[in-house]
């Protein structure tokens, strides 16, 4: 199964891009594409001690960069030849199983979009990272980004998607799916959390979901739910927040456990669990984010990855093509619809 990588995409390309597809070919087996400038992707390969790419990686070249400072409603159609267009064509032609970039967000969303497009009749496609959680499985948070704005509509789908994730690549034979919301009443929230309330309860007195409820922030983190519907708005402040406290958390047990020779001591009898502690709330562990709604998997991993977590989003590509996601959100696309709307 191959996998495409955009080797010019994100603040450590390429060196950490083709670092981390090296990585993957070795531990994984999986067969890549490298996308990007070919001179200097040969540069770091030959820096790594390979003058030719090794068995199991190409190279396919692209002129043109994708910059975090482009506009990304446009800069798609003005770079044609950037690594994340090109890759992303070879995609929707079959090339590969799936994509990864550590480029930026909104490119690679409007450009999946346009040119992989979206499963039709999937109104928008959303961003769904893995948060950690107390119940060990962690929880998926849809969107946490992609949709500021969003319909009763969008939650229903965003619902189903998570779910369809959930069991698929997460192992989770029925998922909890909690919306987010100020309180667990189901009259709380905007009209938007009431009028998606009442379909995602529909969905579920249908027997095609298993809605638990409003999910409150702090519920995410202690493992009440499995998926976590939001709106792209609300979803991102509760992403950075959980982000800040666990940076925050890190920080402070650091400054405990060298306050002196007796915290020191202690320290050291700890150090393995305090690694499983950090290793949980860092996004290098995952990877990336699935695109979901997308025709075809297309995994953004974090603009600032390094190989480790380049690795991982291959890892993550791969999971997500051989559960076939994106077939199962296809295939259930007719109970994912409002009545009277109309699919694209």
């Amino acid at each position: 199964m191959k996998i495409i990588i955009d080797a010019m995409g994100g603040d450590n390309a390429p060196e950490e891009i083709v670092k981390g597809a090296l990585l993957a070919r070795q531990d994984l087996g999986a067969e890549l594409i490298l996308v990007g400038r070919e001179a200097e992707i040969q540069r770091v390969l030959q820096e790594q001690g390979y003058s030719t790419p090794p068995a199991g990686i190409e190279i396919v070249a692209a002129s043109e960069v994708v910059d975090m400072e482009d506009d990304p409603a446009t800069v798609i159609r003005q770079k044609k030849d950037s690594s994340m267009a090109v890759g992303l064509r070879m995609l929707r032609e079959g090339a590969a199983a799936a994509m990864v970039s550590a480029g930026s967000t909104g490119a690679l969303l409007s450009g999946a979009t346009l040119i992989t497009k979206r499963i039709r009749g999937i109104r928008r496609a959303a961003l769904a990272p893995v948060m950690p959680s107390k119940s060990g499985r962690g929880a998926l948070l849809i969107d946490c980004g992609a949709n500021a704005e969003c319909t009763p509509e969008y939650l229903l789908q965003f619902a189903y998607m998570g779910s369809f994730y959930a069991r698929t690549v997460m192992g989770i034979e029925n998922p909890r799916v909690g919306l987010l919301n100020i309180g667990a009443e189901e009259t709380k929230g905007t009209p938007l959390q009431k009028e998606a309330y009442q379909l995602l309860k529909a969905a579920a007195d249908q027997g095609r979901i298993c809605f638990a409820g409003n999910a409150e922030a702090r519920d995410v983190l202690l493992g009440g739910f499995d998926v976590v519907v939001a709106d792209g708005y609300a979803g991102n402040i509760l992403l950075k927040g959980i982000e800040g406290v666990g940076i925050y958390m890190i920080d402070e047990l650091k400054g405990v456990f060298l306050k002196n020779l007796r915290t020191k001591i202690a320290a050291a009898l700890v150090k393995k669990d305090m690694k499983a502690f950090k290793q949980k709330l860092d996004p290098s562990e995952i990877g990336g984010t699935m695109l979901l709604g997308i025709s075809k998997p297309v995994i953004k991993a974090h603009g600032s990855s390094n190989a480790y977590a380049i690795r991982n989003a291959v890892r993550q590509a791969l999971s997500c093509a051989q559960a076939d996601v994106c077939g199962a959100i296809a295939a259930n696309i007719g109970y994912m619809k409002v009545d009277g709307q109309q699919t694209e």
